[in-house]
């Protein structure tokens, strides 16, 4: 089969012609943006799924044409497959014939920058290595207080008037707020650098501007820590040993930034919504049967906050699931559509209770590599929010709930609550602690279970699980390379027996634990 892309790319009606309504554009196909694609993305995927298969042409703002992947497996292979399907933007056909220009919409996501993302090979292993390490420094024990200290500040906002918008009060603030102190910069955290990380990925007129503003935050935060370091993720980035130039560390910290609030924020919205307008998922959430994580992973599966990622580009000639790809071509790894194909998931009414294998945070190389600072976020909000009202209700018909969407996610508009008010509580008026995690005598009492000597799994650069994701015991870091030298992608070696505290034994009270998993959680 041949590729459909037989029409000028890049020509469209003017901005005031009806045509930009309808969901289809130039050689029948269909559109990624506008109100079908924002209303119905589901019914989008279905309707591509049954005229192209697991992969799909359509087309981008401006009708610029892109493949969109649908099948799981396909999805697989294209991220994990670098050599047919590169991160390099600079590879885009439309790019290099102009048919794209240097203000499209879409600008801010796949303007070339130099980081990992766009990135394959050894260059790619040495920025993900400063990026995987520095992750590694973070206490995410302490996040995890930050996380729900941050959430019962916003909770006391509306905790006295009964009434509430959990979206633009809530989900849409809390990441900000933990990310701008994780990066060491919460005096930036304000209503303006939350407003443009959501409009620079809308495909906007204004998105530009936003990018602006956000690269002029960073910019100032990285020369600060050039001058005076502090132990936050910026600095870590600024002396890793890959030796990063200041631009480097800038377009990290604002992949990193953008990523992971859009996802978060999306997150907790979307499990939010769950809770208040599924029953069951309620009641089994209220009655013990399902925990604030595995409700989190249940949302990752129906209701990814990434929808899909732009782009991969064909580095040659080839096919994938039975289209015939060209070099140059855009391709879009589609997360939405892949957790919903028919081959893996014929039931989507199934619970997927302990089933990691969505694709939410991608897959391969380019895996998101701070997924479970994602997940703390989300698990310890929700969590903070809802043991403070507990009588959560739905504010509006559930029919009347509205979304905003663009090709990489969707966003929940409001989402309106009701509750008897609260008083306020009483927080702590310590400043911001430490966020590095501290290497600690090996004689320390630490809370951990009882362990045998077990190799741990490897520490892959090429996607990863930290090795400091909640719950697993801190270890000592290697010593670092030489700044030429790549990340190894080798497993640490794995600490001896663990020893096993007094306060462990199967005597110990019952209540002790409840003490210990109220204190992990910061209350």
């Amino acid at each position: 089969m041949t590729t459909p892309f037989h029409h000028e790319p890049g020509v469209s009606p003017p901005p005031q012609c009806p045509a930009h309504n309808l969901g289809t554009g130039p050689g029948g196909l269909r559109r990624l943006y506008g109100p079908e694609a924002e209303n119905d993305p589901a019914g989008l995927y279905d309707k591509l799924r049954a005229e192209h298969g697991t992969v799909a042409p359509v087309l981008l703002h401006g009708d610029v044409p892109a493949w969109l992947v649908l099948g799981h497996s396909e999805n697989l292979h294209l991220t994990r497959t670098p050599s047919q399907f590169s991160r390099d933007s600079r590879r885009w056909r439309a790019l290099q014939d102009g048919s794209v220009a240097p203000d499209h919409p879409l600008a801010p996501i796949f303007t070339w920058q130099p980081v990992c993302v766009f990135a394959d090979g050894a260059k790619h292993e040495r920025q993900r290595g400063a990026v995987t390490d520095s992750m590694e420094r973070i206490d995410t024990r302490g996040v995890r207080r930050h996380i729900n200290r941050f959430s019962n500040r916003l909770v006391n906002d509306f905790s006295e008037k009964g009434s509430a918008d959990l979206v633009s009060q809530f989900a849409e603030h809390l990441p900000m707020m933990v990310m701008c102190a994780i990066f060491g910069m919460p005096e930036e955290y304000d209503e303006r650098l939350v407003q443009a990380a959501r409009d620079m990925t809308r495909g906007t007129e204004t998105a530009v501007a936003s990018n602006a503003h956000i690269v002029s935050v960073l910019t100032r935060l990285v020369e600060r820590r050039r001058a005076e370091p502090a132990p936050d993720f910026a600095s870590w980035l600024v002396e890793h040993p890959a030796t990063m130039s200041d631009i480097e560390v800038v377009e990290h910290l604002r992949l990193i930034l953008i990523a992971a609030y859009e996802s978060t924020a999306n997150l907790i919205a979307n499990v939010l919504r769950m809770v208040l307008t599924d029953p069951r998922f309620r009641a089994r959430l209220s009655g013990g049967h399902m925990t604030v994580p595995e409700a989190v992973e249940q949302t990752l599966w129906d209701e990814p906050p990434f929808t899909a990622v732009f782009g991969r580009w064909a580095v040659g000639d080839t096919e994938l699931g039975g289209q015939q790809i060209k070099a140059g071509d855009a391709l879009l790894v589609g997360i939405a559509p892949a957790n919903t194909d028919p081959t893996v998931r014929p039931d989507l009414t199934a619970n997927m209770e302990g089933n990691r294998a969505h694709l939410a945070f991608s897959g391969g190389p380019h895996e998101c590599p701070g997924q479970d600072i994602g997940r703390a976020i989300a698990d310890v909000g929700v969590d903070a929010l809802l043991m403070r009202l507990p009588d959560l209700e739905l504010g509006t018909e559930e029919s009347e709930l509205r979304w905003v969407g663009n090709i990489m996610s969707r966003h929940l508009v409001e989402l309106p609550v009701k509750f008897a008010p609260s008083p306020q509580q009483k927080l702590d008026s310590d400043p911001l602690s430490v966020m590095a995690r501290a290497v600690r005598p090996a004689g320390d009492w630490e809370i951990s279970s009882p362990s045998r000597p077990v190799p741990e799994p490897a520490h892959s650069i090429a996607g990863m699980q930290p090795a400091h994701a909640p719950g697993a015991a801190p270890r000592h870091r290697p010593a670092a390379a030489p700044a030429e030298t790549p990340a190894p992608a080798t497993a640490e070696p794995a600490p001896g027996t663990a020893v096993i505290p007094q306060q462990r034994r199967p005597a110990a009270p019952a209540r002790l634990w409840q003490a210990v998993s109220r204190w992990w959680n910061g209350y």
